[in-house]
């Protein structure tokens, strides 16, 4: 069996060892983040970042605490959420008779359908409850069946390799866990199948600032910019024919169903622009986090063949298996996505009004403090589910119940298929850059159930 050795050679920074070693946003600090984590637990809980706030106008605050993350998210209006700071300049240069620049990546046009759908939390529930969740969120459970197959094919593609002991290898992103979320949300949305190239492309373009970003805010340059722009030249047309294809012939899918519903909170239907603003959301949100979340799982399954063994012959523990995969290597590890609106102190240090706040996931959801043996998968561990991953609160992440049923359908269909994995021989456990836990390629050799 190939052991796992982290290689802390592999980017330019060291491993960190003191609090003046750690910088969570340099180049190759993904390699060392939960070495960072306990450095920063005992003797920076919150990290002043200096000059890095608003517009580089004061400070900004990485806060990696739990009860400090949950604290923030649970409470909007305390905390604005930097969406909604966005609209409200939207709003502002509208009523002014300005023309809100157009953004390269398009963002203004998914913006322009926030300012109009939610721009306040009751608008924002209302959004969920009558737009989303039905098929992405607690709806999610109509897609059971269609997850099944898509996950019983992914694997009918690389099972039947044999070394000639029932044995085999598959490079398990590229072959199971980045093609899965790509097929699963172009079934929702009620994308031609044939298009799924494309709308890889397209999604990997939206995140660029997430993996090509420089600080905590993940900003791209003039030049990175460009490039996004050019890559997702022609994403907004393909989604508005996709749109006016759907209002004249409309199907079983989300896309359909956006351009026939009355939408109550509102009522009234749904602008083309408004529609084009939920797909660009959902595709945005929909491939990512799940292919991140399903690697991480079955290098947590390899490092411990134990857990492998132990889950398989219980299978009612994969749920708890997933929630304790996802508090221990959260996806998105940190986003700078909430600002104060009055002086604050957070364990300790007082932080100004109109701060930024960077909330550390990845940290909170190993803190010490919340939960015990937190480097640890415990799939007894008690209020399974209450971690960061997702966020919390009324801001909760709209599409963590079909990553969820999708990483729970693919572990149930993998024990099921497989007497085991463990990691094959190649790999050098090299992470993305940016601010998704993401390692850039894993060979698994797997041995297939009798």
């Amino acid at each position: 069996m190939t052991q796992k050795t982290p290689n802390h050679r592999l980017g330019p920074l060291a491993c960190p060892v003191t609090l003046a070693d750690v910088d969570l946003f340099a180049p190759g600090a993904q390699e060392h983040w939960y070495e960072a984590y306990p450095i920063l637990h005992r003797e920076a809980p919150v990290q002043v970042l200096r000059g890095a706030g608003m517009n580089g106008v004061g400070d900004a605050f990485v806060l990696t605490c739990y009860e400090d993350i949950e604290r923030v998210v649970k409470d909007p209006e305390r905390y604005t959420p930097v969406m909604s700071m966005l609209v409200a300049q939207l709003q502002d240069m509208l009523e002014r008779g300005e023309r809100p620049p157009q953004d390269p990546s398009r963002f203004d046009l998914a913006l322009e359908s926030v300012r109009t759908l939610r721009p306040t939390l009751e608008l924002w529930r209302a959004h969920r409850q009558e737009l989303t969740d039905p098929w992405v969120g607690p709806g999610a459970k109509r897609h059971t069946a269609m997850i099944t197959q898509v996950v019983d094919e992914l694997i009918d593609r690389w099972i039947a390799r044999d070394d000639g002991d029932g044995k085999g290898t598959v490079e398990f992103i590229q072959e199971f866990a980045r093609p899965l979320p790509q097929i699963v949300t172009a079934r929702v949305l009620g994308l031609p199948l044939a298009d799924i190239p494309r709308l890889a492309d397209w999604g990997s373009a939206q995140v660029m600032q997430y993996v090509y970003g420089r600080g905590h805010a993940n900003q791209l340059d003039e030049d990175q910019q460009a490039e996004q722009a050019r890559q997702l030249d022609g994403f907004a047309d393909y989604l508005a024919d996709l749109v006016a294809s759907k209002r004249r012939h409309p199907e079983d899918d989300m896309i359909s169903a956006l351009t026939q519903v009355h939408y109550r909170a509102l009522d009234r239907k749904l602008t083309d622009d408004e529609v084009y603003g939920i797909i660009y959301f959902m595709v945005l949100g929909g491939l990512e986090t799940t292919q991140y979340a399903l690697e991480e799982e079955a290098q947590l399954l390899c490092d411990d063949p134990g857990l492998f063994a132990a889950v398989k012959a219980d299978r009612a523990q994969i749920r708890a298996f997933t929630e304790e995969a996802m508090r221990l290597r959260a996806p998105t590890q940190g986003l700078s996505t909430r600002v104060t609106t009055r002086d604050e102190i957070f364990q300790g240090i007082g932080v100004p009004a109109g701060s930024i706040l960077h909330l550390r996931f990845g940290a909170g959801n190993v803190d010490p403090r919340q939960y015990d043996c937190p480097y640890q998968i415990d799939l007894a561990r008690k209020s399974l589910g209450n971690h960061l991953t997702f966020s919390q609160g009324p801001r909760t992440c709209p599409g963590a119940g079909i990553s969820r049923l999708e990483q729970v359908i693919a572990w149930e269909r993998l024990f099921e298929r497989l007497e085991g994995i463990e990691y094959a021989d190649g790999n050098t456990f090299e992470h993305q850059p940016g601010i998704m836990l993401g390692t850039l390629g894993l060979k698994l050799r797997f041995r297939r159930a009798g």
